[in-house]
């Protein structure tokens, strides 16, 4: 079995993010024009960043538990399953989603370029059920003001973190991934005073420094989201990116996070909506509703280039028999 080269996952954080959710129509006809993109998405990729080779555009093509059946076959990574609704406090709901499409770029007219193609392929075949145009917000910051993302692991350790390695061999250079869709209640979250938001979050606001441990509160997001195993910290690679509409009043943050296993980011969302211990969950809930809740598997780029139209073979067949190119930028 050669060495299956990951998708982009662990790819540099990026000025501009399309994140697209679509559900595959029920017939054999749609099932053949899906799997005829994942042959093919690294073609397109280059045909689209080769426009600007400085733009830094990337994919991750990733898949629903159901989708993965009807596309792939029995042969599946071991933990992907449906997202798992949670309910605390506050509600972490599940919602419907076959195929997440990950789109990075340092423009967004790249990211909408590639979007619009991948659309002309497979749009009969799919129903959208979500798509969302994210932005970086002045430096790093999120719509509620606070740097995003400073716990990234970074190079080996991102790719340590992130991608599925001799514990599921046969599909070795994936990666799970879940996504949320948050929207804040800004005129809330606004009237508190900074003290106090900083509290709730664990960092001072305007320099991003972290709150001594000592300092921090119990339910303060980044306590919360931070768990251990065997005395090491288990990490996640988050790309999350603020999103909104300002004349319909919206405004949110798309979180995205990809593991080597999905239990790191169910295990971190537990503590977010139930609390660790129960019942000390994440102030920041009370003004940021999670709208939506999928989890994924993003096979390695080598499983998707090997994939034909027509299913002949199995997806252990794929992951031994891949052609090896990448689809990263």
């Amino acid at each position: 079995m050669q060495t299956a080269i990951p998708q982009p996952v662990v790819s540099r954080l990026s000025r501009a993010a399309i994140f697209l959710v679509v559900n595959l129509k029920p017939g054999v006809e749609y099932e053949t024009q899906m799997r005829a993109l994942c042959g093919d998405l690294a073609s397109l990729l280059r045909a689209v960043g080769f426009r600007d080779l400085e733009g830094g555009l990337s994919c991750v093509m990733a898949f629903g538990s159901s989708a993965w059946d009807r596309l792939f076959g029995p042969a599946r990574p071991s933990e992907l399953h449906p997202f798992r609704e949670i309910v605390g406090r506050h509600h972490a709901v599940s919602t419907p989603g076959d195929v997440l499409l990950h789109i990075r770029a340092t423009r967004m007219d790249l990211c909408f370029e590639l979007a619009t193609e991948i659309m002309t392929r497979i749009g009969d075949a799919v129903a959208t059920a979500d798509e969302v145009h994210g932005f970086k917000y002045f430096d790093d910051r999120d719509l509620i003001g606070f740097v995003d993302g400073t716990e990234n692991p970074v190079d080996t350790a991102a790719a340590d973190a992130a991608i599925v390695a001799g514990e599921d061999p046969d599909f070795a250079g994936g990666s799970y991934v879940i996504v949320q869709k948050y929207l804040h209640d800004l005129a809330a979250w606004n009237t508190l005073p900074v003290e106090r938001q900083e509290a709730i979050v664990g960092r001072r606001k305007l320099s991003n420094i972290e709150l001594d441990d000592a300092a921090k509160a119990p339910y303060a997001h980044n306590v919360l989201t931070s768990i251990s195993e065997n005395g090491e910290e288990l990490k996640i690679v988050r790309d999350n990116m603020p999103f909104g509409s300002a004349g319909q009043g919206e405004f949110g943050t798309y979180f995205i996070g990809y593991a080597r296993s999905p239990t790191r980011i169910e295990r971190m969302l537990e503590n977010m909506f139930i609390g660790n211990p129960p019942g000390n969950y994440d102030r920041l809930l009370d003004f940021s509703k999670a709208v939506t809740g999928s989890l994924f598997f993003a096979p390695s780029a080598t499983f998707l280039d090997a994939v034909e139209a027509e299913p002949e073979r199995n997806a252990v067949d794929v992951a031994e028999h891949g052609r090896d190119r990448s689809i990263g930028a």
